[in-house]
């Protein structure tokens, strides 16, 4: 089963329990999918999809974090829980071991040595940890690790 018919059967399965919240999130989630599908004349696969996915979850956390300056606590609470929902359809995350792991094999594969090499080790850390990592984290530990 591919991510998206995953996603048309949660959606239907939040109509018959008449769960409103989460049927407008995945309806929400589908439209986002089909905008970037006609965008780019495509039909996605699940790596792209998982894409969509993340962007929502970092538009969400951005939100929460001005929510909080705002005072917002019922705002924040929402999307937190939206978050939440977005997140269960993302694959297991790796741990920081396991991360750690795929940056040495990418900066030992690039030969890289210093910050100047940080996007080639990035770009084959990004392939491998798609939708499994948080990609500000992970650049913030190459960064580290190259002695940025």
């Amino acid at each position: 089963m591919t991510l998206r018919e995953r996603i048309t059967d949660e959606m239907k399965a939040a109509m018959r329990a008449g769960e409103k919240d989460r049927l407008g999130l995945i309806r929400m989630l589908q439209a986002a999918i089909k905008q970037r599908e006609v965008d780019e004349r495509i039909t996605l696969d699940d790596t792209q999809t998982l894409s969509v996915i993340e962007k929502m979850i970092k538009q969400r956390r951005e939100s929460v974090v001005q929510f909080e300056a705002g005072g917002r606590a019922d705002l924040v609470a929402r999307e937190m829980a939206e978050i939440e929902a977005l997140s269960a359809y993302l694959p297991a995350q790796l741990s920081a071991a396991e991360l750690d792991t795929l940056i040495q094999e990418a900066m030992a594969a690039t030969g890289a040595g210093s910050v100047k090499d940080m996007g080639k080790v990035m770009a084959i850390v990004k392939g491998k940890a798609a939708g499994r990592a948080d990609m500000g984290a992970v650049g913030a530990r190459v960064k580290a690790l190259l002695g940025g």
